[in-house]
């Protein structure tokens, strides 16, 4: 399940740039991008505590400390991307004022 979300979190910030650059509301293409980002962490988090619960250690020892990692940059990618239309236009208005 935590795959779907991913999937469905990129397509959404790739949606959410691309509603930016055709000078569209991105808003709700930006929510469901941070949305879908954090249902994967919680689906993410739910497979390993069913790990733990079945006690598959050999698991838990080889996937954890690798998806661990990965989460953290993926996670921080997508909250930069789903922002930078935000920041954008704080920095348009800025230059223009």
């Amino acid at each position: 399940m935590w795959f779907i979300f991913g999937v469905i979190a990129i397509i959404a910030t790739f949606i959410n740039l691309g509603l930016f650059a055709a000078g569209k509301d991105y808003r709700l293409a930006m929510a469901m991008g941070l949305s879908f980002t954090a249902l994967t962490l919680a689906a993410d988090y739910g497979m390993v505590a069913d790990w733990v619960e079945a006690e598959d250690w050999s698991a838990l020892m080889d996937v954890v400390p690798i998806m661990s990692a990965a989460l953290w940059v993926l996670t921080s990618l997508s909250i930069l991307l789903n922002i930078t239309p935000i920041l954008l236009e704080l920095t348009n208005k800025k230059a223009t004022t």
